[in-house]
């Protein structure tokens, strides 16, 4: 029995391939092709189109990378094809490989209405069902030759990921070019043959119902005449009609298929390239939509709907049409699928702002879910972010990646560091790209953890990273698998419609408490520095322009730049996308990254500028302004006159090589290699460096991780270690009250300077570094071993901080080997701690080792600095770099919130003599203020949010600055909120009460004149 089994499936494979398959296109001729290079960049529709082409025929190349080109195709439907369905045959040169990693097409009418998109798998354009015979064809095609970039094994660098260093040679070989006949019987059986084969694999082998369909595929190919495949189609699917219509048993798992296309917003192809992606996916999938009346279509990425609306308006139109049909669903509520690890809190908060709002201006829609199938791992503040914008679900399908645990569960609720829960799911099909194969329906029924309390899960279904969307053939196979016995059922459904079923089947769902780590793409927190730094300081100067442009609209009447902090804000959530800011891209994506960053930079120090000078007013005097939520010389939230800080730090060598700074508070040796020895906290009198040890140890690591060179750091990149130790000089330096160490090495190509400073009057270390990294597959550190014995250890996150565990006690401890966090880590034993702060460094490891010399605990932390992979950019991060941290001995967690803040937003000195007071001001250091604004409806209204910081209970009282009529507690959006209590006014100032990590945003409306927007206010003028 089983050699009959085996050779059925064999006789199956062979059948399909060689004789059915090429029967769905039976009879073809050719038709005309002629083609027009565009010369740079893609070039609008209509040039186009009327651009005059030049001849080409198949088999001829085409396509340098990067390049665009218009294919002109013509044709007359032969007479002989009349009452016949009738498509052409459009290969561009497409490889066996998945749709979105090579050329690509987008066919057009003359009249420049898009008819769908062409990729490996979408080769084909209806010309008409059925056809007269006769009818012109005539149609254009915009194909992109985009070079094939990935290669898994293993990854080859690569020069084609620029285009300045990819060369003009042509890429691709026109293939076909076809006008042909459609035959839907035999497609038809091929989708039958297709659906019970895979099936039958997924079957118990001894089992009643494998035998019943191994037996009707035999008898479906005894019937096939392979000398005349079309004329016995029909038959041979008769064999097939019992078995295909036996349904399902009442305990059959249940999948809700969602039509999709997971696109990255930039990954293997620049930004510019995934405007076309969007257009060519979406054409296809309204398309398809118009063909399948059950099928139904979602997208997520606000960014992308309005990249088509501004560049591809004929095909948004058409997506729109689709979106009030309810067929084509805007999925997750955010500006793009951002990485949820480094963007920091208001950033996270801003991709729901930006995201909700456009599809409720665009569609009147509120996305309830979000949907994040690509991303990396997720924070443990983003569930009451979620929350805070109005939803109340998660979708990732990333989680199942992991190479160490299993994640427990599938359908789960999410509980965040401060308290909020919400209802998730991760796919058991365990793919974004499901296809509808029988082994993907069968994993994901068998896969799921959750059974025995619920059978419900997800299924995003079509071709995506690159685009593609769900296919003709995807459809046919669900609608066989609807009803199935042997299979899960499939039903095409939107996200809210299983959401709602599925939280409504596990009222009690368990819990998991803190972030999702994925382990593995941990190297994402480091590659790409200048990507990484142009997103931490571009959030910081965004918080700075808000701040001071809303002060200055309330003070002075300065007009706000609604409109250009809009625009800002969004492209800076557009780099956020987890294939951008976590370092992942080709080189094209981060050079022009960094161009971008820059542009931000001046234009938002533009508007901070003009608002401080129009606050400061005349005068021959400095104003000292602070931007961050913490007093500095007696400043909060505002900027006046400060003294001179009182106290200087005495600079002294050793004696035996090296210095010792000394401020009264802090005492910091650094010896003859230039490494501290000693970080001594005068008035606690307690060391931070541990014995034996030296902190700011630069060490680097041979680093060629096993798989996804940008993405991964391996565990066994520890076993080799080099301690940079050696010096090209080491110089005191003198500055004012200040005193420093300046120390240079050099080290395989490369080069580093650090300034290490004693501030006066500051219990820190500030460590300056400048690396000229010219190093290849190798991994920096700065390690910082400390006499702390700590269990755990805290980093920053969105809205808060997380514990981790310093020991490895578990497999899913000794998985966090590299972590995440923001502005700060810090670590204590009670009544004492330490805190390491940085303006634009994520990654970091922490070890725990016991001394053999007094069985003391040395906790180490080392931040990470600078890698080096070839993939998928060949020249990552080769260059200067810059970057700043600070040691901070005796520091509570209060103490690391205030230096991560500071750090991170240095106070300006503006010339003149008014003093400026806070717009908005707490009463409460636990309690900080992450923004201040305007109301983005433009009301005038004053906008605050804030978080309760140390995790703990806050009463806080808010003062504004301003005459205030009333004052709302919002949801993210600017709307009022039935989640959070309203603020009691008392003499004046509000007061609330936060439970630990809470965030709270108010809305105060103002009495008097309302400031009006920069566009306004000049045409006023």
């Amino acid at each position: 029995m089983h050699d009959d089994r085996s050779l059925v499936e064999a006789r199956l494979r062979r059948v399909l391939d060689e004789r059915i398959r090429p029967a769905v296109h039976p009879e073809s001729v050719p038709l005309e092709v002629a083609v027009w290079n565009a010369p740079g960049e893609p070039v609008p529709v209509a040039e186009g189109l009327a651009a005059p082409p030049g001849p080409i025929t198949v088999g001829d190349m085409w396509g340098a990378p990067w390049g665009t080109s218009w294919f002109r195709v013509t044709g007359t439907v032969p007479a002989a094809w009349a009452g016949k369905t009738v498509e052409a045959i459009l290969d561009l040169g497409f490889d066996e490989n998945m749709p979105g990693f090579q050329c690509e097409g987008l066919v057009y009418r003359p009249d420049g209405t898009p008819v769908k998109g062409l990729n490996p798998r979408n080769q084909w354009v209806r010309i008409g069902a059925p056809v007269e015979g006769g009818e012109e064809v005539r149609l254009h095609i915009e194909a992109a030759s985009n070079p094939v970039i990935l290669d898994y094994h293993p990854f080859v660098p690569t020069r084609l990921g620029d285009k300045e260093t990819a060369g003009t040679d042509p890429q691709y070989t026109l293939t076909r070019m076809d006008l042909a006949v459609f035959d839907e019987s035999v497609w038809q059986m091929v989708l039958d043959l297709e659906v019970l084969g895979e099936l039958m694999q997924e079957l118990p082998e001894e089992g009643a119902r494998r035998w019943d369909i191994l037996r009707a595929v035999g008898r479906a190919l005894d019937a096939i005449d392979l000398q005349d495949v079309n004329g016995t189609a029909a038959a041979a699917r008769s064999c097939l009609e019992e078995v295909l219509s036996t349904p399902a048993g009442p305990s059959a798992h249940r999948i809700s298929a969602i039509g999709h296309a997971h696109i990255d917003t930039a990954w293997l192809w620049p930004l510019r390239e995934t405007v076309r992606k969007v257009a060519r996916t979406t054409s296809n999938m309204t398309a398809l939509l118009e063909d399948e009346p059950e099928f139904i279509f979602t997208m997520s990425q606000a960014q992308q709907f309005a990249w088509i609306k501004e560049h591809r308006p004929e095909v948004y139109a058409k997506v729109k049409e689709a979106v009030a049909q309810g067929r084509f669903v805007p999925a997750g509520g955010m500006w793009v699928e951002s990485d949820t690890n480094m963007p920091g809190s208001e950033a996270m908060a801003r991709q729901f702002v930006h995201g909700k709002r456009f599809f409720l201006d665009e569609f009147g829609i509120e996305n309830d879910e979000a949907w994040l199938p690509d991303t990396f791992g997720f924070a443990a503040g983003l569930p009451q972010i979620i929350k805070a914008a109005g939803s109340k679900w998660l979708l990732t399908q990333k989680i199942s990646w992991s190479q160490t645990n299993k994640f427990p569960h599938h359908t789960f609720r999410w509980e965040g560091i401060d308290g909020t829960r919400i209802f998730t799911h991760f796919p058991p099909v365990d793919t974004y790209n499901c296809s509808m194969r029988g082994s993907e329906i069968a994993h994901a029924a068998k896969n799921f953890k959750d059974k025995g309390f619920a059978r419900r899960s997800l299924a995003p279904t079509g071709w995506g990273d690159g685009g593609g969307g769900t296919t003709r053939e995807m459809v046919a196979k669900a609608a066989r698998l609807r009803d199935l016995d042997g299979s899960a059922t499939v039903r095409w459904e939107t996200p809210a419609e299983f959401f709602t079923k599925a939280e409504a089947e596990y009222p009690n769902a368990p819990v998991w408490v803190g972030e999702l780590y994925l382990e593995l793409h941990r190297a994402t927190l480091t590659s790409q520095a200048r990507t990484k730094q142009g997103n931490r300081r571009s959030e910081h100067l965004l918080r700075e322009a808000e701040l001071w442009a809303a002060t200055a609209a309330v003070r002075t009447g300065l007009p706000y730049p609604y409109e250009e902090l809009d625009r800002i804000w969004k492209t800076v959530l557009l780099h956020q996308f987890h294939d951008i800011l976590p370092g992942s891209s080709i080189a094209w994506v981060h050079r022009e990254a960094e161009r971008t960053y820059g542009v931000l930079a001046e234009e938002l120090n533009g508007i901070i500028d003009a608002a401080q000078r129009a606050l400061a007013g005349d005068g021959s005097g400095t104003l000292v302004f602070n931007s961050a939520p913490h007093e500095r010389h007696g400043v909060a939230g505002g900027g006046a006159a400060v003294a001179a800080v009182g106290g200087s730090t005495r600079l002294s060598p050793r004696e035996d090589g090296g210095f010792l700074l000394d401020n009264g508070l802090l005492q910091v040796e650094i010896d003859g290699r230039g490494l501290v020895t000693s970080a001594y906290d005068i008035g606690a009198e307690r060391e931070a460096v541990a014995p034996g040890q030296v902190a700011n140890l630069l060490q680097i690591h041979p680093d060629l991780p096993n798989m996804w060179d940008a993405w991964d750091v391996d565990a066994f990149y520890r076993n080799t270690v080099t301690d940079l130790t050696d010096t090209d000089e080491i110089t005191p330096v003198v500055t004012g009250t200040s005193a420093a160490v300046r120390v240079v090495r050099s080290f395989g190509g490369s080069k580093v300077t650090q300034l290490l400073t004693l501030p006066a009057g500051a219990k820190r270390l500030d460590i300056d570094t400048e690396v000229d990294w010219h190093e290849t597959e190798k991994f920096l550190k700065a390690s910082f071993p400390l006499d702390i014995h700590a269990e755990r250890y805290a980093s920053e996150t969105q809205f808060g901080h997380f514990h981790r565990a310093t020991h490895t006690n578990t497999s899913w401890e000794a998985a966090k080997f590299e972590a995440c966090n923001h502005r700060f880590v810090h670590m204590e034993e009670p009544g004492w701690g330490v805190a390491l702060v940085n303006d634009s460094t994520y990654g970091h490891d922490v070890t725990r080792t016991v001394r053999a010399s007094d069985s003391g605990t040395t906790t180490t932390l080392r931040v990470s600095l600078l890698r080096a992979p070839r993939f998928p950019d060949p020249e990552t991060d080769q260059g200067v770099h810059r970057f700043r941290h600070a040691l901070v001995p005796g520091a509570t967690i209060g103490d690391a919130v205030r230096e991560g803040y500071g750090i991170n937003l240095p106070e300006r000195r503006v010339a003149g003599e008014r003093e400026v007071t806070p717009l908005v001001s707490v009463d409460n250091d636990a309690v900080v203020i992450s923004a201040v604004k305007l109301a983005d409806d433009a009301s005038g209204d004053v906008v605050v949010r804030l978080y309760e910081s140390l995790g703990g209970r806050a009463r806080v009282g808010v003062t504004a600055g301003f005459p205030s009529v009333e004052a709302v507690a919002t949801d993210l959006l600017e709307r009022p909120s039935a989640d959070t209590p309203q603020p009691e006014l008392d003499g004046g100032v509000l007061k609330l009460t936060l439970r630990p990590f809470q965030l709270v945003t108010l809305r105060l409306a103002r009495s008097g004149d309302r400031p009006r927007s920069a566009a306004a206010h000049r045409s006023a003028v």
